[in-house]
């Protein structure tokens, strides 16, 4: 398999996002840089439209209210949110890879931004106030101490760069600068006992960036600032910019795929790009867990399917060598596809394609596999570790 070469790539750059799909496996890394059809998700469009609809009050232009003017922030916050859900709605549609669009999580969403703004008021000492008594001049205060909304960070020479949500002024009881705080916010779950490793990596990479464009800063802390429970989470650890700059150079592009980091973590786990990988199928098979769980990924033939109904008969497949070659087992079985998991088979098909098929987190349990909304349904076509590929972007 070969792809046509990108002939205008960008400069190599590493973002902490990328850093740490490196760090979980290069072969995913790789993957995750040749154009692959990316996969929507209902939890990351959410965390994207709560994201920006606080970054829009942050930036709201309050020139025509009085100082005293309250009960306004609970409906503009509405109002920001919801164009900001029909952006999302919009992106989410437009991508190939989508499951279902889940419009009941509108009050998920609405809960996470309130959570963002109980962590802003809190940022300048208030707390426990209802939102509907939020004034005009408390909230110019908060936008006083922003520093940065969804600002560029880069190195001077390019090679290292981030996006940080905020970065805040922090004072003391007298009103006199005492530092700096690199704020993001986070809609996942809030972290247990210590941030997760790849979280805390992100942030200070924001952090030693941030200190070393700007060498007479002041003191400088990074934190997650996590929605669900309006919690702050501060990243620990010495400067990491010698080890990022390490990162850089390994994760130069490659025309050959990069090796991949086999194992639960990487294999085992959430991973966008399986339906272009072998390693986890070859992986599943040798330690006998392949088709084994309650939500599986699987390697199938189509035998027979009612398009009408999703009622279909499949055959599992088994993997030949570390290549991604199919070997039938035999094995057969009944399998449902419905919502979007049929209308994904059906545009599959529309497209020619005959052979193995790739579906992702498959309801495994009852007496046929569940192909919903949130499964995968792909052409099986991984890309070996000896074929070169050229669609760096």
């Amino acid at each position: 398999m070969s792809g046509e070469a990108n002939k205008t790539a960008r400069p190599h750059q590493l973002s902490p996002s990328a850093w740490n799909r490196y760090e979980t496996c290069p072969r995913m890394y790789w993957l995750s840089r040749q154009g692959l059809p990316r996969k929507a998700g209902m939890a990351a469009s959410i965390g994207t439209a709560v994201h920006a609809s606080l970054e829009d009050l942050l930036n709201m232009d309050l020139s025509a209210k009085n100082d005293i003017d309250a009960g306004w922030l609970k409906e503009e916050g509405e109002i920001l949110l919801r164009a900001r859900w029909e952006e999302e709605k919009a992106l989410f549609f437009a991508t190939p890879r989508h499951p279902q669009w889940k419009e009941d999580k509108w009050s998920e969403a609405l809960r996470q931004q309130k959570g963002g703004i109980i962590l802003l008021l809190d940022h300048i000492g208030v707390r426990g106030l209802p939102h509907e008594k939020v004034t005009a001049a408390l909230w110019r205060k908060i936008q006083s101490l922003v520093i940065a909304v969804e600002g560029e960070l880069k190195t001077s020479d390019g090679r290292l760069m981030g996006r940080l949500d905020l970065l805040l002024a922090d004072v003391d009881d007298e009103g006199k600068l005492s530092g700096w705080v690199v704020a993001d916010f986070k809609t996942g779950r809030a972290p247990e006992g210590t941030l997760k490793s790849e979280v805390n990596r992100q942030l200070l990479m924001y952090r030693d960036i941030l200190l070393s464009n700007n060498p007479n800063a002041p003191p400088v802390v990074a934190e997650g600032w996590y929605t669900k429970t309006s919690a702050k989470w501060e990243a620990k650890g010495e400067n990491v910019l010698e080890q990022a700059f390490d990162a850089w150079q390994k994760t130069q592009p490659t025309p050959l795929p990069m090796a991949p980091q086999i194992g639960d973590e990487s294999c085992g786990g959430f991973c966008d790009w399986k339906a272009w990988c072998p390693h986890w199928w070859k992986w599943r098979s040798d330690n006998g867990t392949l088709h084994k769980a309650d939500f599986a990924d699987a390697v199938i033939l189509l035998h027979d399917i009612d398009l009408e109904s999703g009622a279909a008969a499949i055959e599992l497949c088994e993997p030949l060598d570390d290549s991604g070659r199919v070997l039938p087992s035999g094995a057969r079985t009944s399998a449902k596809f419905d919502g979007r998991g049929l209308e994904a088979l059906k545009e599959l098909l529309d497209t020619g394609h005959q052979g193995p098929i790739f579906v992702g987190s498959v309801m495994t349990q009852g007496r046929a596999w569940r192909i919903g909304h949130w499964c995968d349904v792909l052409p099986w076509n991984p890309i070996p570790d000896d074929t070169e590929y050229h669609r760096e972007y």
